[in-house]
């Protein structure tokens, strides 16, 4: 039987621990050996990187970071060896003791099989889901929505383009409707923004681009798209509660990726929480292919000390 040694990890280990990652989430993100030297190297309070040796080779790993949105929650996330997860959650539950942390969490898309055998044999809760969806550009199409955007064009609604630093974008309306959504949209603790504040919110919309179905002066309703290099994420979507039923979000969400294939772009992602259905509405409308659900698995931590007569 092998026996693994844990410690905290080191740059030179890098590009074994970017090949882990990537492995373990089964090809949508790749990671590079540059990725990894950067988290190492952007020390934080409650962040840590671990390696498990399995003789001199790097068999796997655990990143932890503190869960924003959870207080006294610390994220883990466990890739590599299967055999070697026990090793390493026991060192991070240790670490998690001197943090003081209450609650741990792993977040893991459904078909992560080894991460999620693991979380539940170790008395996680699967106490939340989030869906993920795609959609090729290419053969996107906005035909298909042409009758809905001539019927809130002769309403008086037309749907504008905002680049970050748009001078003539309406932000702080941007941004009451994006609070607004805040409020209205289930959450859990993967879903939910950091903040609601204006700052936050042109943070979030800093390196993307923003699509707005305004009436007579009056937003009705947003979206707001985050770019990388070949596609594009919907960060967050919002229509004025008196608006809603009418089309607006598929009506914008529709002429953002119009946009983007027009731009080049190949791909598209977007996601939330089940519970949120009128966006899977949406988004099943447009024509996005749901994959494997993620998973937020919770454990609730206590430390009993007992007095030594």
């Amino acid at each position: 039987m092998t026996v693994y040694t844990v410690q905290d990890a080191a740059s030179a280990q890098a590009p074994a621990l970017a090949r882990l990652l990537t492995d373990a989430y089964l090809g949508q993100w790749v990671y590079t050996p540059e990725h990894v030297t950067r988290r190492l190297e952007a020390v934080r309070p409650g962040r840590f990187t671990l390696s498990a040796f399995g003789g001199q080779e790097v068999r796997a790993g655990l990143d932890a970071d503190p869960f924003s949105t959870v207080t006294g929650g610390l994220r883990v996330q466990l890739y590599g060896d299967p055999a070697a997860f026990t090793p390493l959650y026991l060192e991070a539950l240790t670490r998690a003791s001197t943090l003081g942390c209450r609650r741990l969490l792993s977040v893991v898309r459904q078909d992560h099989r080894p991460q999620v055998e693991f979380l539940g044999a170790a008395d996680f809760r699967n106490a939340y889901q989030s869906w993920g969806a795609h959609l090729e550009l290419p053969g996107f199409d906005f035909a298909g929505y042409r009758a809905l955007e001539e019927k809130h064009y002769l309403d008086g609604t037309e749907v504008h383009s905002y680049a970050p630093d748009s001078t003539d974008a309406p932000w702080d309306a941007l941004h009451r409707l994006y609070a607004e959504g805040l409020q209205d949209t289930p959450r859990n603790p993967t879903t939910t923004h950091e903040s609601g504040s204006p700052e936050y919110f042109r943070s979030e919309v800093a390196s993307g681009r923003v699509f707005a179905a305004v009436r007579r002066g009056e937003v009705l309703s947003y979206t707001a798209l985050g770019l990388n290099e070949t596609g594009v994420d919907s960060e967050h979507t919002a229509t004025r509660a008196a608006s809603r039923g009418q089309g607006l979000a598929t009506l914008v969400k529709a002429t953002a990726l119009t946009w983007a294939r027009e731009q080049g772009y190949l791909s598209a992602s977007t996601g939330g929480n089940v519970a949120n259905l009128p966006m899977l509405r949406v988004n099943t409308r447009l024509g996005y292919r749901p994959e494997p659900m993620w998973l937020t698995w919770v454990r609730d931590i206590s430390y009993r000390f007992r007095k030594i007569p």
